[in-house]
């Protein structure tokens, strides 16, 4: 559920329990919600909060090396990077994130957006790796925050 003000998603003590809130278009539902079904019935949901959370420390891992990796102009290491965060972002359903991460790769690759049309320039595909990863960057502070108020964790990095 979230707070039509500020969007932020209500706190444990202010929701049901059981009810899923509503992540908007950042987070895909069904796919968190398989995610919670591995807590069975433990109301702390110590289990997917792992998840959840060890995530959280993988992506800030992944984006230092990314910011090396782009300092370096290592498109091999960025297409690679960006796989791996895909991968983790989509378990949780982080869309949009996953969207990101998944341009990042292709970039990464020599190939455009839709990883259909070859780019030859390395300029055009780091210049374009630098924008996006601002942008997943941006994107992921939005579901931590939501994720970390779902879990009632105000520790925000």
């Amino acid at each position: 559920m979230t707070d039509g003000a500020s969007g932020s998603v209500k706190a444990n003590s202010q929701r049901d329990e059981n009810e899923m809130p509503d992540f908007g278009d950042k987070i895909e539902s069904a796919t968190f919600e398989q995610i919670l079904e591995m807590d069975e019935d433990d109301p702390s949901r110590e289990f997917s909060r792992g998840i959840v959370f060890g995530f959280f420390d993988q992506a800030e891992a992944t984006f230092d090396k990314m910011d090396d990796s782009l300092e370096k102009r290592d498109l091999d290491q960025l297409s690679s990077l960006g796989h791996f965060l895909k991968g983790s972002s989509a378990t949780l359903g982080l869309t949009k994130v996953k969207d990101s991460c998944e341009k990042i790769q292709w970039y990464g690759m020599h190939k455009d957006d839709s990883g259909m049309n070859d780019e030859p320039s390395d300029d055009v595909c780091l210049e374009r790796i630098k924008k996006t990863l601002a942008q997943v960057k941006v994107e992921y502070k939005e579901v931590e925050k939501m994720l970390r108020e779902y879990y009632n964790d105000g520790d925000e990095s």
